[in-house]
């Protein structure tokens, strides 16, 4: 006759490992990945390695912006949980160039402005916004500096 005996600390360390790796497998599955979709990757632009001004400065070159070297501004954004009705009009704009804010709400972000120097047909300040999270180009928007000006996506019209 074979008898094996378990303390209680044993079944409770299995159970608590049982549900750990019920968890990991959850976040997996239902946690969605951070990372653009880029229509603008169809094209070669990649949004991920963005780390320096240069970096910066050829991404929006690339995208065939010419922009002044310097950012006008540079600060840090928080992109809201919920999006209000103003900032899922915003998103929509982002998700017609493959990037999606939804995937970061409630995540600090850094936000560069750039003066765009080659914008035709438009005689006012352009102005070139980028978000970026961790190196990754989350969103951004070619905009006038004007309040009754336009405001697209970062690919030219």
């Amino acid at each position: 006759m074979f008898i094996y005996s378990m303390r209680a600390g044993t079944v409770r360390f299995i159970a608590v490992l049982c549900v750990a790796l019920a968890a990991l497998i959850t976040l997996i599955a239902f946690v969605p990945e951070l990372q653009p979709t880029a229509a603008a990757a169809d094209e070669g632009v990649n949004f991920e390695g963005i780390r320096s001004n240069e970096d910066r400065v050829a991404l929006l070159a690339q995208l065939g912006w010419q922009v002044e070297t310097m950012p006008l501004e540079s600060t840090t954004v928080t992109i809201p949980r919920e999006f209000d009705k103003v900032f899922a009009a915003y998103n929509e704009l982002q998700r017609r160039e493959g990037l999606n804010l939804s995937d970061y709400g409630g995540r600090t972000v850094e936000r560069y402005t750039y003066r765009v120097q080659n914008y035709e047909g438009y005689e006012g300040t352009v102005l070139a916004n980028l978000l970026v999270f961790r190196g990754r180009v989350i969103g951004g928007d070619i905009s006038s500096a004007d309040s009754a000006g336009f405001m697209h996506g970062l690919t030219k019209p």
